[in-house]
Order: C-alpha cells, then sequence, then structure tokens
C-alpha cells in the first residue's frame, strides 16, 4: 500500500497513509490524526535533510527533538507518539518508490499508458493501409470483376453500328480473344480485348474523309528506315480525319509498329515509294496539294476505302 501511495505527487494522500499507520488500533481524537498527517508531511518535505540522521540512534533523537521545536515555534503541540511514528515511517522506507519488476504484464501496462503516443501512428498507417486496399479494389478488384459483362456489354453494342460482314467478324474475334482470356485467368488479356471492341465502337460510330496534311510548317509525309532491314525505307503518308461539317476528328488507329491501338487526330498512312514521290510532287508543284483525299470512311465500317495505294499499315509517332 505504501508503494502504490508514495507514487503520487500530492503531499496530502502521503500523509495519510502514515497517519493511519500511526493511530492504527486507536481511537485519537481528529485532531491528533489530522496533526499526525502534517508531521509526516514535515517529515517528506525534508526527506534529504533527515536521510543520513535516520542511521545513528542518537542523530535520531535528535531529529526527534527538532520536530518538535519546529511545532512549539508554531504554538502546536505534537505529542512524542505521533513524532515517533512519523520518523518510523520515514525509516522504512514508506516514501521510497521501488518500480515493479520487468515483466510482460508491466510492458503491456506501459504501452497501454502511452497509447497517445504511439496510438496516432499506428491509426495513421492503418488509415494508410484501408485507403490503399480501398484504391486497389475500386481500381483493379471490382473493374476485373466486371470484365465479363463488359466485353458482353461493349460487342453488343458495336455489333449494333456494323454494316458489314468483316467488321462483324472483327468484333466476334475481339470478343473470343476477350472470352478466352478470361478462361485462362489471363486479365491483362480480356483488358487488351476490352480496349480493342471499344476503339472498334468509336470507329463504326464515325464518318469521315482521309485528308492529307498540308498546313504550312506541317510535314505531308516521313519514310522510316525499319530495324530488321537497314537496307530498307517504309513510307508513310500523313493524314487526318475530317467529319462532312468540316471538323478534324481523333480516330483509333492501331500502330504497326508498337502493335496498340490508339485514338489520334494525326497518323500516317504506309504507302509504296512511286505514291510518295507523286504526293511529294504535288505538293512542291506550287505548295499546294491538289489531290489532297487519301479515302473516305463511312458510318458502321471499320476500315475506310483508300483513293490512293496503300497497305493500310499506320503509324501514330514520328
Amino acid at each position: 500500500m505504501s508503494n502504490d501511495v508514495a507514487v503520487d505527487s500530492g503531499v496530502r494522500p502521503v500523509g495519510a497513509a502514515a497517519a493511519q499507520a500511526a493511530v492504527a488500533g486507536s481511537t485519537h481524537p481528529l485532531d491528533e490524526v489530522m496533526l499526525a498527517m502534517d508531521v509526516v508531511d514535515t517529515l517528506r518535505r525534508r526527506e534529504r535533510l533527515v536521510k543520513t540522521e535516520l542511521d545513528d540512534l542518537n542523530r535520531e533523537e535528535d531529529l526527534k527533538e527538532r520536530l518538535r521545536k519546529i511545532y512549539a515555534a508554531q504554538g502546536i503541540d505534537v505529542p512524542d507518539l505521533v513524532i515517533e511514528q512519523g520518523v518510523a515511517a520515514l525509516k522504512e522506507g514508506r516514501f521510497t518508490y521501488a518500480p515493479p519488476p520487468r515483466s510482460l504484464a508491466t510492458r503491456l501496462a506501459r504501452i497501454y499508458v502511452n497509447r497517445g503516443d504511439w496510438g496516432k501512428w499506428v491509426g495513421g498507417i492503418l488509415g494508410i493501409m484501408i485507403l490503399a486496399a480501398v484504391i486497389h479494389y475500386v481500381s483493379f478488384v471490382a473493374p476485373d470483376a466486371d470484365l465479363p459483362r463488359d466485353l458482353v456489354r461493349v460487342h453488343t453494342e458495336a455489333i449494333a453500328l456494323a454494316e458489314s460482314d468483316p467488321a462483324r467478324e472483327t468484333l466476334e474475334s475481339y470478343l473470343g480473344a476477350g472470352q478466352s482470356a478470361m478462361r485462362n485467368d489471363d486479365t491483362q488479356g480480356a483488358r487488351r480485348a476490352l480496349h480493342e471492341l471499344e476503339m472498334a465502337r468509336t470507329t463504326l460510330g464515325q464518318e469521315y474523309s482521309l485528308r492529307i496534311v498540308n498546313r504550312p510548317g506541317e510535314q505531308t509525309g516521313i519514310w522510316r528506315v525499319p530495324d530488321i532491314n537497314t537496307g530498307a525505307r517504309n513510307y508513310y503518308i500523313l493524314v487526318e480525319a475530317v467529319d462532312p461539317t468540316g471538323r478534324v476528328l481523333r480516330v483509333p488507329i492501331r500502330n504497326e509498329e508498337t502493335r496498340e491501338t490508339e485514338a489520334v487526330a494525326t497518323w500516317g498512312v504506309r504507302v509504296d515509294e512511286p505514291t510518295f514521290n507523286a504526293v511529294a510532287r504535288d505538293k512542291q508543284d506550287d505548295g499546294i496539294i491538289d489531290r489532297d483525299r487519301f479515302g473516305y470512311k463511312a458510318r458502321g465500317e471499320l476500315v475506310p476505302r483508300y483513293d490512293m495505294p496503300t497497305t493500310g499499315g499506320a503509324i501514330t509517332r514520328w
């Protein structure tokens, strides 16, 4: 009990404990109990001063006498029994705090007491983990769960726009590739198939003329040296899609070099060298390409009808 009380920083509770020890088994009046509490408080405040005096009996008697004089100077009559009990309490180390032995229980107790310090860090870490889990679910898990339905939905929407058998066959191949990927747990493959279906749906809903780019400061054609045959050249005429209202569209184009489909406003259509040179001469004549229409794509079709010889291959970056 004395150890538990000693860790409290207050003075009065300690005095109360010593007073109770002093008057245990007796029936002292209330004034005497209060006086005993004050004696113990005085001893506690002067603990450093009296520590060495408790080691010697004569010095202990001097200490008691000094205490009597302190209270006598204040006009307070303190019984010897009260003073002796207070000195005994101090001598027995009742005011000395003995920390509990190290154990799992004490460690858990310290962790609990310090929860205000580490709790906010743990809460912050848990919050970040929960946020990351939510982002992962929203970005990957939920969309992947909808992939089978999305494949069928986009395919159905695209089929409704298709106006030719070749277009429908292309859409069926995309759907089949996506469903096969899903059966093989190939999520990336299913996403690629869905992307192709979405691009095809966009293309089917568009109608435009292919016009050769012919603006000051912009290229009309480029050539590339293929990596697998450095002795050859691939020629491309740069075109753009213009709808019936004259607006330039962004069109899904498959890049034959990267094998990726992306929506672009300008791209290069592969031609042979004579066609490339013919367009170049047309432009060099007076700076204007008189024959600037390269082809036309009708609504419901995936591939344009070309007015100039081309392989149909394209590039989107140069």
